[in-house]
């Protein structure tokens, strides 16, 4: 089993920006990739980001390329986002994953076995 528990989301601005953090506990080992994920009021929980923790093999989804920076600490089993000039439609609740997606796969959410609480991101002025 893993357990994964997200922080860092809140009430932003437009073009502020947040970091959000999912650690990791339990057979971290037997889970290769992470993702992050998020899911707005009334859609589809959709892709976000992803890495491979051995290689640091990294893909986004297209409207966040540029402004989100998935990264992880292999030390303290702790993934996170960097997620700079926010905008309105980023508003989401936003959650962490973890699975065997392969690189053809890694957008689809039953490829991940294992999924954070989620953490809501607010973007309003």
């Amino acid at each position: 089993q893993v357990q994964l528990v997200e922080s860092g989301g809140g009430l932003v601005q437009p073009g502020d920006s947040l970091r959000l953090s999912c650690a990791a506990s339990g057979r971290t080992f037997s889970t290769p990739v992470m993702g992050w994920f998020r899911q707005a009021p009334g859609k589809e929980r959709e892709f976000v980001a992803v890495v491979w923790w051995s290689s640091g093999l990294t893909y986004y989804a297209d409207s966040v390329k540029g402004r989100f920076t998935i990264s992880r600490d292999n030390a303290k089993n702790t993934l996170y986002l960097q997620i700079n000039s926010l905008k309105f439609e980023d508003t989401a609740v936003y959650y962490c994953a973890a699975g065997w997606p392969t690189t053809n796969s890694y957008m689809r959410t039953s490829k991940y076995d294992y999924w954070g609480q989620g953490t809501q991101v607010t973007v309003s002025s």
